[in-house]
């Protein structure tokens, strides 16, 4: 196990309301009470940035010291928070996280935790969003690649808005399992990053997310 005092764990929560949140405000607060917390360094980026005015050198200066970065945010129209997407495209700049020159975050892995409002049947063929979860995740998957980082399989609670306190627990328990025992339970899930690997075939690759919860 990692020297505990070493903040080598990096997530990034965006939450634009977090004090009418359930599910994103339940795992922060499991977070902060476990023995973990001492590993991880939690930023909150609306509480930081309220005026969207994001500060590079620092959010540069917490994934150099990080090895796992963790998005953790409720899905928002089929993709992340306004916040998380500002941070996305000011941070990892070309060439220091991609192109040229760009290896900042090479060999790092990357993990989204999220919600959905919808079921889990919602996210099928023949569901109402008539698209597989993982088809919405694939810009996370790309920009995970694309920087030369390992991309763990998500872990999605579905349909939180109707989800009991019991399953949103699970997911928070789940949560801090997975954090204090990284990285034993990933060292063989991550999706290869982009670049000599683009001619593996899909079907080689673990499954890319994992889900709690379904139609509550």
């Amino acid at each position: 196990m990692p020297d505990s005092t070493a903040r080598d764990i990096l997530v990034l929560a965006a939450h634009p309301d977090l004090g009418r949140s359930h599910a994103t405000r339940t795992l922060i607060a499991a977070l902060r009470a476990s023995p973990v917390a001492g590993r991880v360094e939690l930023r909150d980026l609306y509480r930081l940035y309220p005026d969207f005015h994001i500060h590079v050198d620092a959010e540069q200066r917490a994934l150099e010291a990080a090895k796992l970065v963790v998005m953790l945010h409720p899905i928002y129209w089929y993709s992340m928070p306004a916040l998380q997407k500002l941070w996305l495209d000011e941070v990892p700049r070309l060439g220091w996280a991609y192109g040229p020159g760009g290896t900042a975050l090479h060999g790092k892995d990357f993990w989204l935790v999220a919600s959905t409002g919808g079921g889990a049947e919602a996210y099928a063929p023949g569901g109402h969003n008539h698209h597989a979860i993982e088809e919405f995740l694939l810009p996370y998957l790309q920009s995970a690649r694309t920087c030369g980082m390992n991309y763990l399989p998500p872990q999605i609670l579905h349909a939180a808005h109707r989800a009991t306190d019991a399953q949103i627990n699970a997911h928070a328990e789940l949560f801090v399992k997975r954090l204090q025992h990284y990285p034993a339970w990933c060292e063989h899930l991550a999706a290869p990053p982009v670049g000599d690997e683009d001619d593996v075939e899909l079907d080689e690759r673990p499954p890319l997310f994992s889900t709690i919860g379904g139609a509550a």
